[in-house]
């Protein structure tokens, strides 16, 4: 009787061992065992779409320009050019803006900027880069000189310079001052 018991015992270990196996394989494994195997198909399926790689967002950078200083200005268009080139080396998207106000408007003016031809060399080579102009900035500056300010046609106006800095920023963009 011993013998049975010890051979039983044996028995029920290794169906024991058996059964653990089973239950840790998945759910693959486990559906066999439910009353619903559909089940474990849509979790391999959910398995697979979270192994699929997904596209990464762009990398984004706000710079702003508050100076009417053309070393500042060209600093912050050799920045966009270090960040675009980094990025297209690494095979990466990225996309900058440049928002000047106050005296860095003059970066953006047509009839002041000593940058504006490096600004439209840029512009044509790089999609990704946009340049906002302050329209509080440019009204105030139009009252003071008692004409119109032109800016170049790379230049889009916002409201206020500051106020896109914030809004970029609340939106995860990257944020830099020359």
């Amino acid at each position: 009787m011993t013998r049975s018991f010890a051979i039983f015992a044996g028995v029920a270990a290794v169906g024991l061992i058996l059964v653990s196996g089973i239950e840790s394989q998945g759910s693959a494994q486990t559906a066999l065992f439910t009353k619903n195997p559909g089940a474990s198909a849509r979790n391999a399926n959910a398995k697979a779409t979270v192994a699929t790689p997904r596209t990464q967002p762009p990398h984004r950078l706000v710079i702003h320009v508050d100076a009417n200083d053309p070393a500042l200005m060209n600093l912050a268009l050799n920045n966009v050019s270090n960040v675009v080139q980094h990025y297209g080396e690494l095979s990466q998207k990225v996309e900058v803006e440049v928002v000047a106000y106050g005296p860095g408007l003059h970066m953006l003016r047509d009839d002041t900027s000593p940058v504006k031809g490096r600004i439209k060399a840029m512009a044509e080579t790089t999609p990704e880069l946009t340049f906002s102009a302050c329209g509080n900035t440019r009204e105030n500056m139009a009252k003071n000189e008692g004409k119109e300010v032109p800016l170049i046609s790379q230049a889009k106006v916002t409201k206020s310079g500051v106020v896109r800095l914030m809004e970029l920023q609340e939106q995860g963009w990257s944020y830099l001052r020359p």
